[in-house]
């Protein structure tokens, strides 16, 4: 496996655990039950699962009255993106 095959694999799996979170707190939220830490969606979107956070908001319409998470994360995606142009261009 090259880095790309790698990296790729690694995005795409942080991106999907992110996601899965994002659906299990929302239905933890709906249940009033306990819920997953924000510092833990912080995290993961740090460690590159911006974009799955991302989508879950959207998808899930999960933690989109938090400002921070609203312009947060899509500005980690961004910087991550970036990141990743200038890796492979490089």
């Amino acid at each position: 496996m090259n880095e790309w095959d790698t990296i790729l694999f690694y995005i795409v799996g942080v991106n999907a655990i992110t996601f899965y979170l994002m659906a299990r707190d929302k239905s933890k939220a709906k249940k009033q039950e306990y819920r997953i830490p924000e510092r833990t969606f912080w995290l993961l979107g740090v460690l590159g699962g911006a974009a799955g956070c991302y989508l879950g908001m959207r998808v899930f319409r999960h933690k989109t009255k938090h400002r921070s998470f609203m312009i947060g994360m899509p500005l980690i995606l961004m910087i991550q993106l970036i990141g990743l142009v200038f890796f492979f261009l490089s």
